[in-house]
């Protein structure tokens, strides 16, 4: 019998949620449980809007890659892009590629294909030097690659790395890198994808497109006190803070001079808003005879942001969406900064009418890698996997080429498309290509501007994911005993499957498969010529990172915390083994979660429970990875129907009808048909825990309960 957990929560913690950020009860209830409470948490559940992801150049050398692609567009250089063959490494070459191209860079991508090696090699280095080529970017890889850039370094090509796998303890030099894990990365969140990595820098080299690019603007505001005045500047660059001052003036006291004043403006474009208030205020302050060179912004502002029209800068903190969400009182000169960076970008996408569209495609890929490469469900993911869902759902010229086609041919127009569609069914489709070495074939999907031969290559694809399930399935049969017996040999903390009959492209899935089967870390090793391939999976709180830095024997190894891959000779199989074996000895895991303990999110009453409930369900989309689906509770539903059916592996299911209150649910309860006149009748009343899908049959979709468990209410 399953224990239900509905987590104690109090009304006050609800209400302050409630009112501070004008939610439903429902909602609150739900982010009370699950700890999201601090506003930079929330922000993030709650704002849909572009505008709060994090600006590209809080990377620390976001500057210089720009600059060094620039300097290449200029001298006309070769550029080669080298990416990874998974849909993370293919979205990011495909993001971009396709932003050099427009450029007019002369560039060309490269993406690992049939039994190439992982990563950039020397081979890869060389022949592009053969062809004068004189800078690299790699993208979703090269984090590892430090012989490669030295090699780089002796024939004169410079190499950009764009990458989010961990770091090493040696970084690759001399390289331009972008990865947020490396420690001085200055990225504030390191749980983005490869391909969003790539979106950042292609979305800096957009902005230098503008005039404000690498430009100092200093944002100035003078507040009147009750004998003083308070002046707050705060200094950009490429729109993003880089120091502030603050400084309290009592007239007739001291005079500008002595002041800090004069040394933080100098040279600065000064913008400030309400030329005539700020005027007086000053005046105020210093007197008549100091002269301030501004500009004032408002009028510019106003134009395409009609809605801060006559209002003070008072009254715009108090408007501002993102401030709500910080952890001290919101100020004038903080207002003033979001109001001048929303007009910014507002006002580079009235200049560049193609900068939307294009973002709109990125965003879809960065989405997808997202959920490939199962990232956190959290901070700006969520922002990013929104936006490409409203696009998805809003209509089908919305959806970017190349997954318009796959689309169409999945059957998906026409159904709403959540995080869980996309997350198994497309990108294991996408994925199939790179496993079974055809990489360059889901590139070619989005590159190609061709719709008959879009089409064609959607088809291949999903002929490959076919191809891709039957050999996950048979490695799985012709290792079971294998994976079974290698338990007791490795203490009984990790699954490991050695086998040369297993296909390289899917030695992750394959190692994915056994550690939630088993529930520990697997390892999953192939054969490639003279070379081991392996691919290890966590489970119950390991970081495989430091088990593998242990190892001396690989020629090559990199990945995640929760996922790597690394390559050692054959004839060193032996002490892998031997070493590991050693490792398993030591090893902690995480006690196992009680299975039969079920968390609430949420008890829905009689008066919730219709369609609107999915507001609720989508308001906190997107689902995966530290942001699993709704678990949700409803007590006293009427048992109107029910039916059991067999599925293909003869377990019974059952097909269920409730009703609450004036609705009635169709309920699917997966291998539990026996449960039938055994725990509960039809005419019961009952208490269910749920999750809300919603269920697509003859060309109609309507809502659908999956149920967790069901029990006889007690009356």
């Amino acid at each position: 019998m399953k224990t239900w957990n509905k987590k104690r929560i109090t009304k006050s913690e609800i209400e302050e949620l409630q009112k501070r950020y004008g939610i439903d009860p429902i909602t609150a209830s739900i982010l009370v449980r699950r700890n999201i409470t601090e506003g930079k948490d929330l922000l993030f559940y709650l704002e849909n809007d572009l505008r709060f992801q994090h600006s590209p150049f809080l990377f620390a050398n976001m500057e210089d890659a720009v600059d060094r692609i620039l300097q290449a567009l200029e001298e006309k250089e070769k550029v080669l892009i080298f990416g990874d063959r998974d849909v993370d490494g293919i979205t990011s070459t495909t993001v971009l590629y396709q932003e050099l191209k427009r450029m007019g860079i002369d560039v060309t991508y490269r993406l690992p294909i049939g039994d190439d090696a992982y990563g950039l090699t020397n081979q890869i280095i060389d022949e592009f030097a053969a062809n004068f080529g004189s800078l690299i970017i790699t993208v979703d890889c090269g984090i590892a690659n430090i012989q490669e850039a030295k090699h780089c370094e002796e024939l004169g090509i410079d190499l950009i790395i764009t990458d989010h796998h961990e770091a090493q303890d040696e970084l690759p030099q001399p390289a331009i890198i972008l990865d947020p894990k490396t420690s001085d990365s200055g990225y504030p969140f390191k749980g983005i994808s490869g391909c969003a990595v790539a979106y950042k820098l292609v979305s800096a080299l957009r902005f230098s497109r503008s005039e404000l690019y690498k430009q100092e603007i200093c944002l100035m505001n003078i507040e009147p006190m009750k004998d003083s005045y308070k002046i707050q500047c705060l200094k950009t660059k490429n729109l993003v803070p880089v120091t502030k001052l603050e400084e309290t003036i009592i007239p007739g006291l001291i005079s500008i001079s002595q002041t800090r004043l004069p040394r933080f403006l100098q040279g600065q474009q000064i913008y400030i808003w309400d030329k005539d208030t700020t005027q007086k205020l000053l005046k105020g302050a210093f007197g008549s005879n100091v002269e301030f060179n501004f500009y004032d912004i408002r009028n510019d502002v106003c134009r395409l942001i009609p809605s801060v029209k006559d209002t003070s800068l008072l009254r715009i903190k108090d408007m501002s969406r993102i401030a709500k969400y910080g952890n001290h009182p919101s100020t004038e000169i903080g207002g003033f900064y979001n109001i001048f960076v929303s007009f910014m970008q507002a006002n580079l996408k009235s200049i560049f009418p193609d900068y939307q569209k294009n973002e709109d495609e990125d965003l879809q890929l960065v989405a997808l890698a997202a959920l490939a490469d199962i990232m956190p469900m959290e901070n700006e993911n969520r922002i990013f996997i929104k936006h490409a869902l409203n696009l998805f759902n809003s209509k089908s010229n919305s959806t970017r080429k190349g997954l318009r086609e796959l689309f169409a041919l999945m059957n998906m127009f026409g159904k709403t498309i959540d995080s869980t569609k996309l997350g198994w069914d497309v990108v294991p489709a996408l994925n199939a290509a790179g496993r079974l070495g055809r990489a360059d074939v889901a590139a070619q999907l989005f590159l190609s501007e061709d719709g008959i031969e879009r089409e064609k290559v959607a088809k291949e694809i999903l002929e490959l994911n076919s191809q891709r399930k039957s050999l996950t399935q048979e490695a799985m049969n012709y290792t079971s005993i294998q994976a079974e017996n290698s338990l007791e040999q490795y203490n009984n903390k990790m699954c490991v499957v050695i086998d040369q009959r297993i296909n390289r492209g899917v030695n992750g899935l394959l190692a994915g498969k056994l550690s939630s089967q088993y529930n520990v870390p697997a390892v999953s090793i192939c054969f490639l010529g003279d070379q081991c391939i392996g691919s290890i999976r966590a489970k119950r709180g390991v970081n495989v990172q430091p088990v593998l830095k242990q190892f001396d024997i690989f020629t090559a190894w990199g990945g995640h915390e929760a996922a790597a891959g690394f390559t050692f000779n054959k004839k060193d199989l032996p002490e892998f083994e031997s070493k590991l074996k050693k490792i398993c000895m030591q090893l902690e895991l995480e006690q196992c979660q009680d299975s039969d303990t079920i968390n609430v999110d949420a008890e829905i009453p009689e008066s919730y429970m219709n369609a609107n409930l999915f507001s609720v369900i989508d308001r906190l989309e997107p689902y995966g990875n530290k942001n699993d689906p709704l678990v949700l509770m409803c007590s006293g539903m009427t048992v109107c129907d029910g039916t059991c059916f067999t599925g293909s592996k003869e377990k019974p299911h059952l097909r269920l009808l409730l009703q609450s209150g004036q609705t009635k649910w169709p309920a699917m309860f997966w291998n539990e048909g026996e449960r039938l006149n055994r725990d509960f009748s039809i005419g019961d009343k009952v208490d269910i825990l749920f999750q809300l899908q919603r269920n697509f049959f003859n060309g109609v979709e309507k809502p659908q309960l999956i149920l967790q468990d069901i029990r006889k209410s007690v009356m």
